[in-house]
């Protein structure tokens, strides 16, 4: 059988680049190259893109950008000639793509931009397409389909750049504090501010303007957070769940890819029937949004036991030791037979 070629995407102009670097070596390691073909495709934190034809661990250290291995190239959004061009010296090489992995966190790379490149050219993306990539990436589109659809979200508050900053303290004031400030398309929590009182509103507000144009106010849920990986298009795969415990403060970035303080239980210490329950919802909200291919989907249980939505992460860190993976191994299937199951859904008829 013909080995498919499969562009795997990395790096990117997000502040998620770091990230996306330990993302992409792994799946490339993992990747089946008794059936697929890597090509792989590096975008500088600049936004240049590369055909990259070196080892994989230097995309780990990132010293992956350097003339050896580099050659100028993309993605040509032409549908007759779906795949990748290189331009370099004097020589124009075309390779066609089977299918294409972004595996890129955050803007430019998770959040519908990518993706669109990819469906204007015609060929399949392994994860979310571009609608659905796009909404789970606003917190407040993803808030207000999902409240319509009936799933509890916290209440929230919408600001643009130019809103004037009377406007931001009333609303918070209306919310209660503490609540929590947040870009409104942003990852890894960059940009995120958990606001006790009145007088740290404005340099969380300030903090948050430096990852986006527009910034949500979000009201403090009691209780705790738990993720849900999904996987499929039509039957889901759903994964244990997991339960983040904090010490204090919130699940920043340090605390996602350091775990200083915190802990996370897989699976979540909580009754099967509850688990039932959020594993259920999180289905929905999957299906509600659109996705396809995988996601984590965040959920906080109150004390009470009520569920509310967190977020939808349609690329989440995706290393053998992230959340994700650790989600769908407890279930019994291995990073490797994970990456082979999204490719497949990608590259079957």
């Amino acid at each position: 059988m013909e080995k498919k070629s499969i562009a795997i995407l990395f790096g990117g102009v997000s502040a998620e680049y770091p990230v996306s670097l330990q993302s992409a070596h792994a799946v490339i390691t993992h990747l089946d190259t008794a059936r697929y073909v890597p090509v792989l495709v590096g975008i500088t934190q600049q936004g240049h893109w590369f055909r990259y034809r070196g080892d994989a661990a230097r995309i780990l250290d990132d010293t992956w950008c350097n003339p050896h291995h580099c050659t100028p190239a993309f993605i040509s959004p032409c549908r007759q000639h779906a795949g990748l061009v290189e331009f370099g010296t004097g020589v124009t090489v075309f390779t066609r793509l089977d299918a294409a992995f972004p595996v890129m966190h955050g803007t430019f790379g998770e959040d519908g931009t990518v993706q669109g490149l990819l469906e204007l050219a015609g060929i399949p993306i392994v994860g979310c397409g571009t609608l659905a990539s796009a909404a789970c990436m606003d917190k407040n589109v993803a808030h207000k389909l999902l409240q319509a659809a009936g799933i509890a979200v916290p209440q929230s508050a919408t600001f643009g750049g130019s809103t004037d900053f009377t406007e931001i303290e009333a609303a918070a004031k209306a919310l209660g504090f503490p609540l929590f400030v947040k870009p409104v398309r942003a990852g890894s929590s960059f940009g995120v501010s958990r606001v006790a009182n009145a007088t740290g509103l404005a340099g969380a507000v300030q903090k948050a303007f430096l990852y986006d144009d527009h910034l949500l106010l979000e009201e403090a849920i009691d209780g705790f957070e738990v993720g849900c990986a999904v996987l499929g298009n039509k039957d889901l795969t759903i994964g244990a769940l997991d339960e983040i415990e904090l010490a204090g403060g919130f699940f920043d970035y340090t605390e996602k890819y350091n775990l200083v303080t915190s802990k996370i239980h897989v699976p979540a210490r909580l009754p099967a029937e509850k688990t039932d329950e959020i594993k259920q919802i999180a289905a929905n909200i999957y299906r509600l949004l659109g996705c396809k291919g995988f996601a984590r989907v965040d959920m906080f249980v109150t004390p009470e036991g009520r569920v509310v939505f967190n977020e939808v992460n349609t690329v989440p860190g995706f290393t053998p030791h992230s959340r994700y993976p650790t989600m769908m191994q407890a279930v019994g299937l291995d990073f490797t037979a994970v990456v082979d199951r999204l490719v497949t859904l990608a590259v079957a008829p």
